[in-house]
């Protein structure tokens, strides 16, 4: 009896190593390219080494393939036709045929994640507002107005579970530390865009100053959202917390390290990637 179950324990380890050897010789599922700049502010800068670490594993153990580059140039069509996802890591593309390139790619069924400093826009800045399909259609948010300070960890509220990258997230989950931005434009107003989590009113206040703007006591502020009419995802996560203040400079915070926020984005990214459907009618 004794040889007979040690014969089944080597077979199942056997096989247990053959089927994660074909996996990892399988193709790719889908393939991903990571766009940013890396220029602006170490506290964005710190988030983007932050990414370019993390999503390499995460592609490993889920079977997709991750590229990341800082030329922006290569923000054209024939370049994004060999991929399935493009993520902006910290801002946006400035220049008219990257711009429309990223529209035809979208309008013609590419996927999209970015986040934080993706969506900022603000006039007059070195980030204007001068994109309206970007910030008032596809996003839908408008232009930048306001954010908490320092990055603080809030509670999260799960606007709707019925949706691939949420559905098997809790009610409500603690953030990573974030600078948090407000909008122009009201969300929820909008038939197109889905809100997927929003800052639970439990977080209040929320910021610790010193400006007393920095602090908000009240307010309905959507921080991860979705637009019908795409196969697209925005998180207003990807701020770390840094050491200014000391002029050390020293991160003090990271985004991706926390679980139930990890969870969120990898089923983000997996849907996005194998090109899913929400379960929401449209």
């Amino acid at each position: 009896m004794k040889t007979t179950f040690r014969r089944i324990a080597v077979l199942t380890l056997v096989w247990f190593c053959l089927f994660h050897a074909r996996a990892r010789g399988a193709a790719p599922q889908f393939h991903v390219i990571a766009f940013y700049t890396g220029k602006n502010d170490l506290a964005h800068i710190s988030f983007v080494h932050e990414a370019n670490q993390w999503f390499p594993q995460i592609a490993e153990h889920y079977g997709f393939t991750y590229d990341a580059t800082d030329q922006w140039t290569n923000l054209n069509t024939a370049f994004l036709s060999r991929y399935q996802v493009v993520l902006f890591l910290d801002t946006r593309p400035d220049d008219s045929a990257q711009r429309k390139a990223f529209e035809q790619y979208m309008k013609n069924g590419g996927a999209w994640m970015g986040f934080h400093f993706a969506g900022f826009a603000l006039t007059p800045s070195d980030f204007p507002q001068n994109w309206n399909w970007y910030h008032e259609t596809f996003l839908g948010s408008g232009s930048y107005v306001g954010n908490t300070w320092r990055p603080t960890s809030a509670v999260l509220r799960v606007e709707s579970h019925n949706h691939p990258a949420t559905r098997e997230l809790p009610e409500t989950f603690r953030s990573s530390p974030n600078e948090w931005y407000k909008w122009s434009n009201d969300l929820r107003t909008n038939a197109d865009i889905r809100i997927l989590l929003s800052i639970d009113p439990s977080s209040f206040p929320l910021g610790t100053g010193p400006k007393p703007y920095e602090i908000w006591h009240s307010g309905y502020y959507p921080v991860v959202w979705s637009n019908k009419k795409y196969r697209m995802i925005y998180f207003n996560m990807g701020h770390n917390d840094m050491d200014y203040e000391h002029k050390t400079n020293k991160e003090l915070s990271f985004t991706l390290t926390n679980d139930v926020q990890n969870k969120l984005i990898i089923d983000s990214l997996l849907w996005l990637g194998r090109g899913g459907k929400t379960t929401e009618p449209r």
